[in-house]
């Protein structure tokens, strides 16, 4: 349990000592390009998901 507890400890450490953290304007900008890139990405998705089910519907109003 020691063992836990000193990782934690060190861990904090670390955090507030060696990582640099962004700006608070390159945290925001950043954070709007994640949420673009993410809406885009679900659309590419969300695309591609509805061309493979009319596909797929096709194929089976063939057979059927």
């Amino acid at each position: 349990m020691a063992g836990i507890v000193n990782y934690i400890k060190e861990s904090f450490e670390e955090l507030k000592n060696n990582v640099s953290w962004p700006t608070w304007a390159e945290a925001q900008s950043l954070t709007v390009l994640v949420a673009v890139f993410s809406i885009v990405f679900a659309l590419a998705i969300w695309g591609v998901d509805t061309v493979f089910s009319k596909v797929i519907e096709q194929y089976f109003d063939l057979i059927g």
